[in-house]
C-alpha cells in the first residue's frame, strides 16, 4: 500500500508541516503571517519554475480548481481562528480530512483494503483526540465548530483534487510550484481585502519568518504530492495529517504547551494507524 521509504518521506513532510504551523502558532498576527508565507512561497516558486517543464495539459483543470479551493480554505481558516484556539480547531479539521479522502477515493475507484480502512480510522481518531476534551468547552461554540468541520471538508476536497491533478501532470515538482505560485497571489488578495495598505509594511518586517515558513510549506506539500504519484492517495493523506502529533510535540518542547493524556493517547493511535497503512 505504501512502501517504507515513501512512508518515511511523508512523515518528514508531516514534521515540516508541523514546523510552519508552529511558526504561525507563535505569531502575533496569524492572518498576515500566513499571507507572508504564501507570498514568499509564490516568489520562491517563480524562481524555480523556469527550470521545469509545464504540467501536462490534462492536469490544468485540476490545478485551476485547486487554487479556488485553497483560497476558500484560507478564508475558512481565518474565520475558524478568529475567536478560537488553534489547539482545538486544528486537530478537528485535520482529523476529519483523511477519513473523507478515503471515502472520496473509494467512490472514485481507489478503495483501501480492510487494514487500510482501519489504519485511516485510527489516524483520524488519534488526530482528533486532542480536540475532544475542548469540544465540551463553552468557548468552542457550535458556530466555530462548524467552521472547523467545514474546513476539514475543504482539506479533503483539495487533497483529492491535487492527488488526481499531480498524477496527470507528469511532473510533481512542476505541479507543486505552479500551485504555490498561483495560490500565493489569491491569498495576498484576501489579505489586502481584510487589512488594506498595512499588509506590505508588515510583510517587509516579517520577511525572515515568511521565507522560513514558505520553505517548510513548499517542501512539505511537494513531498506529499510526489508521494501521491507512487502510493495510495488516502494512505498518503492520512499519514500526512500525523503533523498534528508533531505539532503537539513541538508545541510542548518549544512553546511550553502542556502535553496531556489526550495528546499522548492520540499519538499512540496515529502510530498504530501508520503501522497498519504500511502493512496493509
Amino acid at each position: 500500500m505504501i512502501s517504507t521509504p515513501v512512508a518515511l518521506l511523508v512523515l518528514l513532510a508531516a514534521l515540516l508541516h508541523a514546523g510552519w504551523n508552529c511558526l504561525l502558532k507563535a505569531s502575533s498576527d496569524r492572518l498576515l503571517d500566513t499571507v507572508g508565507l504564501a507570498v514568499a512561497g509564490s516568489l520562491l516558486s517563480a524562481c524555480l519554475l523556469p527550470f521545469l517543464p509545464l504540467p501536462a495539459p490534462a492536469s490544468l483543470p485540476w490545478l485551476g480548481a485547486t487554487i479556488i479551493v485553497h483560497v476558500a480554505y484560507f478564508l475558512g481558516l481565518v474565520e475558524t481562528y478568529r475567536d478560537n484556539d488553534l489547539s482545538l480547531a486544528y486537530p478537528l479539521m485535520r482529523g476529519i480530512a483523511p477519513v473523507l479522502v478515503a471515502l472520496f477515493m473509494a467512490a472514485l475507484g481507489e478503495p483501501l483494503g480492510s487494514r487500510g480502512v482501519l489504519g485511516v480510522a485510527l489516524i483520524g481518531i488519534g488526530i482528533t483526540l486532542p480536540a475532544w476534551s475542548g469540544l465540551r468547552q463553552p468557548a468552542f461554540g457550535s458556530r466555530r465548530r462548524w467552521y472547523a468541520a467545514g474546513n476539514g471538508v475543504i482539506i479533503a476536497v483539495y487533497t483529492v483534487i491535487d492527488g488526481i491533478g499531480v498524477r496527470l501532470s507528469e511532473s510533481a515538482a512542476s505541479y507543486t510550484l505552479w500551485l504555490f505560485f498561483l495560490d500565493g497571489w489569491g491569498i495576498l488578495a484576501v489579505g489586502l481585502w481584510r487589512r488594506g495598505g498595512g499588509v506590505a509594511a508588515y510583510l517587509c518586517r516579517r520577511r525572515v519568518p515568511a521565507v522560513a515558513g514558505s520553505l517548510l510549506s513548499v517542501g512539505s506539500y511537494g513531498i506529499v504530492l510526489w508521494a501521491m504519484t507512487v502510493a495510495s492517495i488516502p494512505a498518503v493523506a492520512a499519514l500526512r495529517e500525523s503533523s498534528v502529533v508533531f505539532a503537539a510535540l513541538l508545541g510542548h518542547y518549544l512553546l511550553k504547551e502542556p502535553m496531556g493524556p489526550w495528546r499522548l493517547l492520540g499519538a499512540l493511535f496515529v502510530a498504530l494507524g501508520a503501522v497498519l497503512l504500511r502493512c496493509g
